[in-house]
């Protein structure tokens, strides 16, 4: 079994006001960061998953409880020290835009150059080896204004890498990002965590992409509750469908996709296989509609050569049509 890099016992997260009170957020969380694993923390606005990534990472105080790391409990480490241990990549879009990325990068070895951060041979291969890990080797001389949004947060991720941490923590690093680059960097997090055998703790919104790519996830309630697991097993418990199925919203288990209900949807017989009859019920669905098998809108998928839909209904005339678009269409005009 793989010794934790990071765990707690019955840590307590929130704030302390001025008076010395504590608003807390949650109490006797008992979690654990293993190497070689990339962790997804998910859960809605105002849970606290920024705060539980500051505490880790040494920028908020406990409330209550212990956060060991490296079998030591954290306030023991002077900060140079936990800059060692902890990398920290955060939400805010980095606003230096003069500097390139092998300077950005460069940054990371701070903790080891001392105070005038003169980069030694070795601190020279860490940084090269760091950025061509991340796929910028071509770009290193480019100024961080003229690359993406996308080779941006690479670059970040390539600053957390070049400061050779056992542990990285990012706070919605893809937040910015388009759905290609999302997913780019998500499994770039995912293949470091395996071959570097580091330990990725990332938070997220992004239900689909952390159940792609996550080893485990946190599921992290705005109720002081939480659930950890693979995110396998945290579907097949039911977990995901207690933790964010609400009114008119219904998660998947079959897809790990949400998929939108009506208390008063009409019915319609579909009738057909694959990737086809999935989509149909989506726009199905979506306009207020669902699968019924004795309704007498009938709707027939055929793949004979061309795809075509077919809707029938009773006596009326037989519609033909090669679009969903315009089958929704016709199924609206029936009920008009």
């Amino acid at each position: 079994m793989k010794e934790h890099l990071l765990y707690t016992k019955n840590l307590a997260i929130g704030f302390k006001g001025k008076n010395g009170s504590g608003n807390m957020l949650h109490d006797n969380l008992n979690l654990k960061l293993l190497p070689g694993e990339f962790t997804c923390l998910l859960g809605p606005n105002g849970s606290g998953k920024s705060t539980l990534i500051k505490t880790f990472a040494g920028f908020h105080k406990a409330l209550n409880g212990k956060i060991y790391l490296d079998n030591q409990e954290i306030h023991h480490f002077r900060e140079k020290d936990l800059a060692k241990l902890i990398s920290v990549v955060l939400t805010d879009r980095t606003n230096v835009g003069n500097m390139t990325i092998f300077e950005l990068v460069s940054m990371g070895r701070h903790p080891y150059t001392g105070f005038f951060g003169n980069l030694t041979k070795n601190d020279l291969r860490i940084v090269y080896q760091s950025i061509e890990a991340v796929g910028l080797l071509n770009l290193k001389h480019k100024l961080l204004n003229q690359v993406s949004d996308g080779e941006r947060q690479k670059a970040m991720i390539a600053k957390a890498l070049s400061q050779e941490t056992p542990i990285i923590i990012l706070d919605e690093p893809t937040a910015y990002l388009d759905l290609p680059s999302r997913i780019e960097i998500m499994q770039l997090l995912h293949n470091l965590s395996s071959e570097t055998q580091k330990a990725i703790l990332l938070s997220t919104h992004d239900l689909e992409q952390a159940l792609r790519f996550a080893d485990k996830i946190w599921l992290l309630g705005t109720e002081n509750r939480i659930k950890s697991g693979m995110p396998e097993d945290l579907i097949l418990s039911n977990e995901f469908k207690n933790f964010f199925e609400r009114k008119g919203l219904r998660f998947d288990n079959e897809t790990g996709t949400f998929k939108i209900t009506h208390s008063n949807a009409r019915e319609v017989q579909v009738v057909g296989e694959g990737v086809e009859y999935n989509w149909v019920l989506n726009a199905l669905m979506r306009n207020g509609y669902k699968q019924g098998e004795n309704s007498n809108i009938r709707i027939e998928i055929r793949k004979n050569g061309t795809l075509n839909y077919l809707l029938k209904n009773g006596s009326e005339k037989n519609i033909e049509t090669d679009s969903v678009e315009h089958l929704i269409n016709q199924i609206k005009s029936l009920e008009s």
